[in-house]
């Protein structure tokens, strides 16, 4: 009975499981070991490790760190309106026949209309902004120069732990000086913004109720 419990209860632990967001693993590397040249020809450019000599630092190799600038801000309102109407009208009659006294037609009459009406209105909306800014690592580089990056915050204050996460690919053109770049010219970008501890807790339904959401058809 105690397994049985123990296994309702694991199960009831799923049931309201966030959603996950497919952010770019490994979210910190080591820099690569630069391999010496077997000869030195003495040059100031190495094409393993070039880092021009007059420019601002910015992210280049795998392991370097780059600032994002977090700004998302996303609406969208969608709406529609639709309305028919169709109406129409019938009647007819006999008056006379030839041989036939015309009084005899006093109930050969016949009348019928009809009408169809139709509205309907839709509406919805969606607004998401999100602001913060968060240091990445440099993950990966793309043949065409691109690079990958991917970072991870946590910031824990007593019970409760506050979790952002990022990753994308950014164009080396987009980095403005200071080796930072603006989330709203990174490819691919995945945001992850989560809390663990108690206070996420309170903020989630009790298994129990869970449970029974999840087993009333209703």
């Amino acid at each position: 009975m105690l397994l049985g419990v123990l296994a309702v209860l694991a199960g009831c632990s799923t049931l309201n499981a966030p959603p996950k967001v497919d952010v770019a693993e490994p979210v910190y590397v080591q820099p690569q070991v630069v391999a010496v040249p077997v000869v030195n020809n003495g040059s100031i450019f190495q094409s393993a490790s070039y880092r021009p000599l007059f420019e601002d630092h910015r992210a280049r190799l795998v392991g370097d760190t780059i600032t994002v600038q977090i700004v998302e801000k996303v609406s969208a309102v969608q709406k529609s309106t639709s309305s028919i109407d169709k109406s129409g009208e019938l009647s007819a009659g006999v008056t006379a026949l030839p041989g036939i006294a015309p009084n005899s037609f006093g109930r050969a009459s016949a009348a019928g209309s009809s009408s169809n009406s139709f509205s309907g209105k839709g509406s919805t909306e969606n607004s998401n902004d999100f602001s913060g800014t968060i240091t990445a690592v440099v993950t990966g580089v793309l043949p065409n120069g691109h690079l990958l990056i991917a970072g991870e915050k946590q910031i824990g204050v007593n019970h409760n732990v506050d979790v952002l996460r990022f990753s994308g690919q950014v164009d080396p053109r987009a980095i403005q000086p200071g080796n930072s770049v603006p989330s709203a010219q990174i490819a691919n970008v995945r945001i992850e913004h989560r809390g663990r501890g108690a206070q996420a807790e309170a903020q989630g339904i009790g298994w129990l109720a869970r449970f029974f959401l999840n087993v009333l058809p209703i």
